[in-house]
């Protein structure tokens, strides 16, 4: 979390971040050092859980905060879309997407009142947008924004 929240690019940057806080090491409950092999193992080891449920908390605390009535509409406002991230398949193999490339689809739906994402759902890059609709958790009453990629008006008459 240190190194989302500071910005750090790689473990090496990470430490060199850390370090200038060693004093406080004991209350981050660290011990007395940190070394880039000690932090992947301990990434290696733990439960994605662990961040996913974190996230999950930070978000739905951010749109308790920061909602703002942008548009006078009764109901929350949401952009949903996707991006594809691109993956290199010599490390990941199970991500292959074409030929020589590889990845992976995050589709977004983003509150835009509070200006923060509300869901995330991630797929294989080659899964069509239209195709995660399903997923959505919709709300009674509130407004979505899509693109023409989402284009599949009959799935709202099931």
């Amino acid at each position: 979390m240190f190194r989302q929240l500071s910005n750090r690019e790689s473990l090496r940057d990470l430490i060199v971040a850390m370090e200038a806080h060693a004093g406080k090491f004991y209350h981050f409950g660290i011990g007395k050092s940190v070394t880039r092999s000690n932090l992947s193992k301990a990434n290696k080891q733990r439960d994605y859980r662990i961040f996913e449920e974190f996230a999950f908390y930070m978000i739905a605390e951010a749109r308790k905060r920061r909602i703002q009535k942008i548009f006078e509409l009764d109901g929350h406002v949401y952009a949903f879309d996707s991006t594809t991230i691109d993956l290199c398949l010599s490390v990941f193999e199970w991500a292959k997407f074409r030929k020589h490339k590889g990845g992976i689809k995050m589709h977004t739906l983003y509150d835009v009142e509070a200006q923060v994402p509300a869901f995330v759902h991630i797929t294989e890059a080659k899964v069509h947008d239209s195709k995660a609709m399903p997923e959505i958790p919709y709300e009674k009453g509130a407004h979505y924004i899509f693109d023409r990629g989402y284009n599949d008006l009959a799935i709202f008459t099931r």
